[in-house]
């Protein structure tokens, strides 16, 4: 008799978000209000996302070596934020799709460079001047958008954001010289390309992205020197950067306030906050339904407060799974850190983990009014072609990491073997 193909725990997990995916279009295709053509775009999403999941998540990995596990709990989130933005503005959906498909391309290129490039040292030389140069864009070119200067738009491609591509750089930066040189000062150089890109982002008054930027920092400093007075001291450092920022910008101020009190300006600076918690009340427990709800009335639905769109359609009990799932990819992350044997790997892991964990909390922290919102977006599920591929690209960096900590482990074992016999004999 012939075997039955076994299924295993991931290819079940696969098929479940594919399934999810496709009912999910099926359903905004046969919504009575929705147009022909949109209907037409649903049908064929239907059939694309499913598709896009199934190769990246089960063959793609078998010719880049990726984590199966992890590419699938990128590919439900993905696959959520096109959902949810299709259902709401169809062309949105479509675009962000193809940011998606984009994402992967991204991905594939910073897994090959992990498995491929043995020298980073002058990779990184020349990614700190090309980071700073970037982010001097936004400042000469770039216009004043919500209180922040960080987007430059470009003939012909649209806008994008440098910051969210200096997110890579600033991973690899850190990981080289944190790995490579023990003392502060042979840290230095990253060190001082960090408070560039602080400084110029301070500048740009674009504060979620800086913080996100410090903590990341913070937190692979520690990891590779140990050193807790100079962490203390930087964490002081920090605290006293954000006193000055809220003295100097009246829309940190606003902002504050707003997390205080959104009902003190309920038809002006706190409406967006008020709506946002209005519309996870009435999602209830199980939400109102996909493409039901009142999400347009929270004027920036689609990027920073799309979480509060997830809980009412879906419900509160799925916005808890999307957050297990950020937390699942940070305990990924955090395991490859710890098995990775090369102090570089060991610590770009942990700086991806670190990166994605600290830009989700301080985006969903401050929907669900726990801090004060910064403005930044929802990794793999905000409206966004550069967040979509900078966030991917930190997922390919640790694809590429899982892969060389599986090279490594076959090694030893192909070395254990021939000792073991060449003992025997």
């Amino acid at each position: 008799m012939r075997k039955r193909p076994v299924r295993t725990p991931i290819r079940s997990l696969v098929a479940v978000i594919m399934l999810f995916e496709m009912l999910a279009f099926l359903l905004v295709a046969l919504h009575p209000e929705r147009q022909e053509t949109e209907a037409l775009q649903a049908l064929g999403l239907a059939l694309c996302m499913p598709a896009l999941c199934w190769f990246s998540t089960l063959i793609l990995p078998k010719f880049l070596h990726a984590d199966r596990l992890l590419m699938a709990l990128m590919n439900f989130l993905c696959g959520v934020g096109v959902v949810i933005l299709f259902s709401m503005v169809p062309d949105r959906g479509v675009r962000q799709a193809m940011f998606y498909a984009l994402g992967l391309v991204a991905m594939a290129v910073c897994i090959l460079l992990v498995r491929h490039v043995r020298s980073w040292r002058a990779l990184c030389w020349l990614i700190i001047p090309a980071g700073l140069a970037l982010l001097v864009l936004p400042l000469a070119f770039g216009s004043w958008q919500n209180g922040a200067k960080n987007w430059v738009s470009v003939p012909w491609l649209g806008s994008f954001q440098p910051s969210e591509v200096v997110k890579l750089m600033l991973v690899v930066v850190l990981a080289y010289f944190f790995s490579a040189h023990r003392t502060f000062l042979q840290m230095m150089p990253a060190i001082v390309f960090t408070g560039g890109c602080l400084l110029l982002l301070m500048l740009q008054r674009d504060l979620g992205t800086a913080l996100m930027y410090y903590f990341t920092a913070l937190i692979l400093f520690y990891a590779a020197s140990g050193n807790v007075p100079l962490t203390v001291l930087a964490m002081g450092g920090g605290a006293g950067a954000a006193v000055v920022g809220y003295n100097m910008f009246a829309h940190v101020k606003v902002r504050v306030a707003m997390w205080r009190n959104p009902w003190s300006d309920a038809l002006g600076s706190g409406y967006q906050i008020i709506q946002a918690l209005l519309a996870i009340g009435s999602g209830g427990l199980l939400g109102v339904g996909l493409g039901l709800g009142e999400p347009r009335v929270i004027p920036a639905y689609y990027t920073d407060f799309v979480f509060a769109v997830i809980c009412e359609q879906f419900g509160i009990a799925f916005g808890v799974c999307v957050v297990a799932v950020y937390v699942l990819i940070m305990l990924r992350g955090l395991s490859l850190a710890l098995r990775a044997r090369r102090s570089f790997l060991a610590l770009l892991a942990l700086g991806c983990a670190a990166l994605l964990g600290v830009q989700t909390f301080v985006i969903i922290g401050g929907v669900i009014k726990l801090i004060p919102l910064t403005g930044i977006t929802m990794p793999f599920i905000s409206y966004g072609g550069t967040s979509m591929v900078s966030c991917m690209g930190l997922m390919g960096f640790l694809q590429g990491i899982s892969s060389r900590v599986r090279e490594d482990l076959a090694k030893d074992i192909e070395m254990t073997g021939a000792r073991e016999e060449a003992g025997v004999s």
